[in-house]
């Protein structure tokens, strides 16, 4: 089959997906494994070959994702339950000042962003943004909106997330590299983001009135957000007592060792000697499997045990955060067949082919067709992992080093950030909780992703270019 006809079915793939996602609203699982199928048809596999590719290509992808994401969305369970978001932005705002609510707000969020997910770690803090708004007297959306910000960049490119772990398994990209490289690129996109919303923010908005009448009631214990902190998001979440909730030190440490942990296993295959003893014991503590056990192991103990949970509470408290991740990972998974399906057919390859031949580079690419994905379907996990399986062949066939690999897996994540508007599940959260007409929303957060989504793969961009020239 000629390469042509290949990308035609590829595009053609990628269009039925759309359809069936956004028209008809087929759950993305359930799609992504039907167009697979029907790309092999088309693209002329061998009928006893589908199956195994199938198979294969869910197994490859679920090896490397289910085992992350399940251990990171624990650890945010645990962060979430004990009140450490409570605990960590009431100490940034001590050590930044009344003044600098937003600043200390937006930092906070970086850092529960990294284990928890975007929603989850969103409707956590809303809380704290309402009462820092009735304290400041200001509109909760002035807060609200570089926290909600940062913290979507961290979900598209930061492991353990489910799209760049999936994405990193497809492309076969470094998990340590792609944290390293992802936070430190979300850290001036942050910045960016802060000031972006401060001019977004300079006009008034109104809030929906029962958005306003739940500000209104926030603080009487009546209204539907302090129900909904309080009962927490299971049936074994239990309400934090503040005289109870764990420190600021205890909840930085826990995030930020599986993150250092990894650094360990990635310089070590840099600068120790391969397949010594030290350069296999850095490997090994630096496994993102070993640093998000220790993580987790650390928080059974300091965030349950030591504080009065039952080990059985503690471990109801870790099992409610998995039923919530099965769809997402089984997303993942089906976007690892479609992955593979295009591998095998060769469609992979002649998209490899066609971009040698217009002379696109493949980081631009994975950005533009992320974006595109994004904005045409919604999901930015769907879009992480659709785009990668485009991609394989390409990155595979490139002879990328593990930076640029990992480079091409973030400008992926930057595709998918911006364009969040109506078909996105983020967007109706940010807006409902911060009182946001949808024409507002669109003004602001659609306006705020986008902008952000942009900066940010500009910057990666950079990166690519300095790491291209220094050859490394």
């Amino acid at each position: 089959m000629s390469a042509l006809a290949l990308l035609a079915i590829a595009a053609a793939g990628v269009a039925l997906l759309l359809v069936a996602v956004i028209k008809f609203k087929i759950p993305a699982f359930l799609a992504l494994l039907v167009v697979s199928v029907s790309v092999a048809l088309v693209a002329g596999i061998p009928l006893p070959d589908i199956i195994k590719t199938v198979t294969e290509g869910m197994g490859g992808t679920l090896g490397s994702v289910a085992i992350l994401v399940g251990l990171g969305a624990m650890l945010g369970k645990m962060i979430e339950i004990s009140g450490g978001a409570q605990s960590l932005a009431g100490k940034f705002t001590q050590l930044l000042g009344p003044r600098r609510v937003i600043a200390a707000l937006t930092a906070a969020a970086f850092l529960l962003a990294i284990p928890v997910f975007f929603d989850v770690g969103f409707i956590i803090l809303i809380p704290i943004i309402y009462g820092f708004s009735k304290a400041a007297g200001v509109n909760p959306v002035k807060i609200g909106l570089p926290v909600g910000a940062i913290m979507l960049a961290i979900h598209v490119v930061v492991p353990p997330h489910p799209g760049v772990v999936g994405g990193a398994g497809i492309l076969g990209a470094d998990i340590g590299w792609t944290t390293i490289l992802g936070l430190a690129l979300c850290l001036p996109a942050g910045v960016l983001g802060y000031f972006v919303a401060r001019k977004l923010n300079r006009r008034e908005f109104t809030m929906l009135p029962s958005t306003a009448e739940q500000f209104r009631l926030f603080g009487s214990g009546t209204s539907q957000v302090e129900q909904e902190a309080g009962q927490g998001t299971s049936n074994v979440a239990v309400k934090t007592e503040v005289k109870t909730a764990p420190s600021p030190a205890m909840i930085i440490t826990l995030i930020v060792l599986p993150i250092l942990m990894i650094m360990v296993g990635t310089v070590g295959a840099v600068i120790l000697p391969k397949d010594s003893v030290p350069a296999q014991i850095a490997a090994f503590v630096g496994a993102p499997l070993i640093a998000l056990l220790t993580a987790l192991g650390l928080a059974y103990y300091f965030l349950g045990i030591r504080r009065g949970w039952s080990s059985q509470h503690t471990g109801e408290v870790m099992d409610s955060a998995l039923a919530p991740t099965a769809i997402v990972i089984l997303v993942t998974g089906a976007g690892g067949v479609f992955g593979k399906v295009l591998t095998v057919s060769g469609i992979g390859t002649a998209l490899a082919e066609g971009l040698q031949t217009a002379g696109l580079p493949v980081i631009v690419m994975a950005f533009v067709l992320a974006a595109i994905l994004r904005a045409s379907q919604g999901s930015a996990t769907v879009a992480i992992i659709t785009t990668s399986g485009l991609l394989a062949a390409s990155v595979a066939a490139g002879g990328f080093s593990p930076l640029q690999t990992a480079l091409i897996l973030i400008a992926i994540g930057f595709g998918a950030f911006g364009l969040s508007h109506v078909n996105d599940s983020g967007f109706w959260i940010v807006t409902r909780y911060l009182g946001l007409s949808v024409a507002d929303g669109l003004r602001t957060w659609t306006v705020l992703t986008t902008v952000l989504g942009l900066a940010g793969f500009a910057l990666t961009f950079l990166v690519w270019i300095l790491v291209g020239g220094l050859g490394v």
